[in-house]
């Protein structure tokens, strides 16, 4: 049992090393991170953004960025979820309800014609 919360520590630590090195600008704008719930078994982890993140108008691409970035980078994670705590549309999916909803496209996602678009980077 103690090696399953070690490596339990070391994927919360993986998770929180990535997110300081990849995204350094949330804390350097006054914002933080933190993991709210990791579920090994289903490799999904649940990020909150606080602080300056909560009304942001660019936490969103930040999102979706880490979301894009995370499951590429630490194989145990296959699933996302975040959230600044602003309710609807902070998590870049506009609550997850609604089809047509207004929320941003990135590069890589999505299937609408098969190619591979890179599209520009995101400046962080």
């Amino acid at each position: 049992m103690s090696t399953e919360s070690q490596s339990g520590d070391d994927l919360r630590d993986r998770i929180s090393n990535f997110l300081r090195r990849n995204f350094p600008q949330i804390q350097m704008h006054g914002g933080s991170s933190s993991i709210t719930h990791l579920d090994r078994e289903e490799g999904v982890v649940h990020i909150q953004l606080g602080g300056a993140c909560s009304g942001c108008g660019i936490s969103p691409m930040t999102i979706q960025a880490i979301k894009s970035r995370m499951v590429k980078e630490i194989p145990e994670i296959e699933k996302v979820e975040a959230d600044t705590g602003m309710g609807g549309g902070a998590d870049g999916d506009l609550g997850g309800t609604g089809g047509s909803s207004m929320s941003p496209s990135f590069p890589g996602e999505g299937d609408d014609d098969g190619e591979d678009d890179e599209g520009p980077q995101a400046p962080f």
